[in-house]
């Protein structure tokens, strides 16, 4: 699983021209779904991002939440984040999970994300999205399953 976080003051996706899903103050998740990821990992990385300190207090320094700061949280899939990019120059996307098992780790994590109470926007499995996004910070932190 990997997932990049942005903190952001807007951020909106659009699928056909039409907004799909959009926030103000929040966190963007791109999120990608490996082929071993299970619903521990998508547990962990919702409540992770839920409680993850990445917005600032009244001294200045990064101590609340998405959920402190009443923000919202816009999640779009992105499978490229599992871009095999050393060899070649065109990057190969095979470590990315299959589509269905993607769909079903993004569902679950978006189903995680709602139980831990913060609002969810999303944009659409496996569609060509535009994403528009005002990057707070700039923070963009990323994570994935393999880091400590």
């Amino acid at each position: 699983m990997r997932a990049v976080l942005q903190r952001v003051s807007n951020a909106s996706v659009e699928v056909d021209g039409i907004v799909v899903g959009a926030i103000d103050l929040g966190v963007l998740v791109l999120f990608c779904a490996d082929p071993q990821d299970n619903s521990d990992l998508a547990s962990y990385f919702a409540k992770k991002i839920a409680d993850i300190r990445i917005f600032e207090d009244a001294f200045g320094k990064m101590n609340l939440s998405v959920k402190d700061v009443g923000g919202s949280v816009l999640v779009v899939s992105q499978f490229t984040l599992a871009a095999k990019w050393r060899k070649g120059n065109r990057p190969s996307f095979s470590a990315a999970a299959h589509p269905d098992t993607g769909e079903w780790v993004y569902d679950l994590f978006c189903y995680k994300l709602r139980e831990e109470g913060v609002h969810l926007e999303t944009g659409h499995f496996g569609a060509s999205m535009r994403v528009n996004s005002t990057n707070e910070g700039p923070v963009t932190i990323v994570m994935d399953n393999t880091q400590d």
